[in-house]
């Protein structure tokens, strides 16, 4: 009997948004659950659960989930932020599909999370994700891959870089939160081929964009959905598992979905025998995307 064929990277979202969330993904890294989690360096939360990832990098990957739409951001923003506070997601789409974002301005904010992230875990990311896919974004993407080939020079692999973006004959299939996927898609154009272009490892497909139901069922359900449409590479799911508690809904609305997400990652479920668990090529090293099957220039 043929072993199933282990190519889709699981990446837990939102690391440090809360106790609740850090906790729950926490435990789903020690059970192996999960192929990654990336983590917000920007809340006061960090500050405490920064060091598990420590830890944790023996037994997954470990990455920086960048952001410029919630709270504050670690250093003087003027232009994105003159009030000392980021905008919302809505607001940045905006000024991004405008052409007024300050690439400068976005790369020192990049570096500074990427130096605190590296600072409290010892290790520079393995790979970099946006909260709310905002990496992604025209003017902003720019500003990555150019922070990212000069803060990485040194070193001698690359960190992962997640295109949020898929097919549009995989959207055309989902049969649940469509509209978001395929402006997610949109939004997103041309972000693989740059990377491609800079030489930067990336995901072949993605999945995981849902309509956030509450149930067990439902979860299962999305990742059923998520299964089927990886076609060859390394395939990137994202989810949001967590324990609820007040501080999580002082940040997110999404809470009772992401205890649902726990439960059913904690037991087997449509993604257990295809998760992909990456290998250090050096005990403490960065992972070696393009040895784990990534899409790279």
């Amino acid at each position: 009997m043929a072993l199933p064929t282990r190519d889709i990277v699981l990446i837990a979202d939102d690391f440090a948004l809360s106790e609740g969330v850090s906790a729950g993904i926490t435990r789903l890294a020690r059970a192996q659950r999960i192929t990654g989690t990336s983590a917000l360096v920007t809340l006061p939360r960090w500050n405490t659960d920064g060091a598990i990832l420590a830890e944790l990098r023996d037994v997954i990957a470990i990455g920086l989930h960048m952001n410029l739409t919630l709270g504050l951001p670690l250093g003087n923003m003027p232009s994105l932020a003159p009030e000392g506070r980021l905008p919302d997601v809505g607001t940045l789409v905006r000024r991004s599909v405008l052409g007024r974002l300050d690439r400068d301005e976005i790369a020192e904010e990049i570096v500074r999370q990427l130096r605190l992230f590296e600072a409290v875990v010892g290790h520079k990311p393995d790979f970099i994700d946006g909260h709310q896919h905002v990496h992604a974004l025209p003017g902003v993407r720019d500003a990555l891959i150019a922070t990212v080939l000069q803060y990485y020079r040194s070193e001698p692999v690359r960190p992962l870089i997640r295109v949020p973006g898929d097919d549009p004959r995989a959207l055309l299939r989902r049969p649940g939160a469509r509209g978001k996927a395929m402006l997610l898609t949109l939004l997103s154009g041309g972000f693989a081929r740059a990377l491609a272009a800079a030489g930067l490892p990336a995901n072949a497909s993605f999945a995981g964009v849902t309509a956030f139901g509450d149930s067990e069922e439902e979860v299962r359900h999305d990742l059923e959905v998520a299964a089927l449409e990886a076609r060859g590479g390394l395939h990137l799911v994202m989810c949001h598992p967590g324990v609820p508690d007040a501080e999580l809904a002082a940040h997110d609305p999404v809470t009772t979905r992401r205890g649902a997400e726990l439960a059913v990652l904690s037991r087997d479920n449509p993604l257990t025998d295809r998760l992909r668990l990456v290998v250090r090529a050096t005990p403490g090293g960065m992972i070696d995307w393009r040895e784990e099957g990534a899409v790279s220039g």
